[in-house]
């Protein structure tokens, strides 16, 4: 698992709407395969099937799983 960096260069910032305060990285993404020495093929969700799906490890970062990060929502009834 991987996040993926958000720049106007890796199309990543024009996939996404365009805010000041956006995060700098998105994700987390599977890694599918490794493409070469320095590239990986990520599995995308659909709202960025725009952009293509081999990235150069520059542009990517580890993902640590953290059980603190999730957060448990409540169930609501309406």
């Amino acid at each position: 698992m991987c996040f993926l960096k958000v720049t106007p260069t890796s199309g990543v910032g024009r996939a996404l709407k365009a805010r000041k305060l956006t995060s700098r990285f998105v994700g987390p993404h599977q890694i599918i395969q490794r493409v070469g020495p320095v590239a990986y093929r990520l599995a995308l969700p659909p709202c960025l099937s725009n952009l293509h799906d081999v990235f150069h490890v520059s542009q990517l970062r580890k993902y640590v799983h953290d059980p603190s990060h999730v957060v448990e929502l409540d169930d609501v009834q309406v």
